[in-house]
């Protein structure tokens, strides 16, 4: 029985993550705001682990799948990163009026 159920729980998360790259590239679509993209992206790396279980290559910690998911956080902090550097370089400079 429990042989049975890894394949389904690992197939039922690699649906999730690919699931939720899509709704962030359809939000990026409608926004345009790269952060939806970096998002959709790290989802789908996300995906590639999930689905190595699923074709049970091994243990992920012993192969280079791990990479992937390090890949997917880096990209992640990277991306708020660059919208936290966009959102400081809106702010007005002294002697300039705030567009609130």
């Amino acid at each position: 029985m429990v042989s049975n159920l890894e394949p389904f729980l690992a197939g039922a998360v690699t649906m999730g993550f690919g699931l939720s790259g899509l709704a962030f590239l359809r939000l990026w679509k409608r926004s345009g705001d790269r952060l939806f993209l970096a998002f959709a992206g790290a989802f789908w790396l996300l995906m590639v682990p999930a689905l190595s279980a699923l074709l049970n290559t091994g243990d992920e910690s012993e192969s280079w799948f791990y990479l992937f998911r390090v890949a997917a956080y880096v990209l992640i902090t990277f991306a708020i990163i660059m919208k936290n550097r966009q959102r400081l370089s809106r702010i007005a400079r002294p002697g300039q009026r705030s567009r609130r």
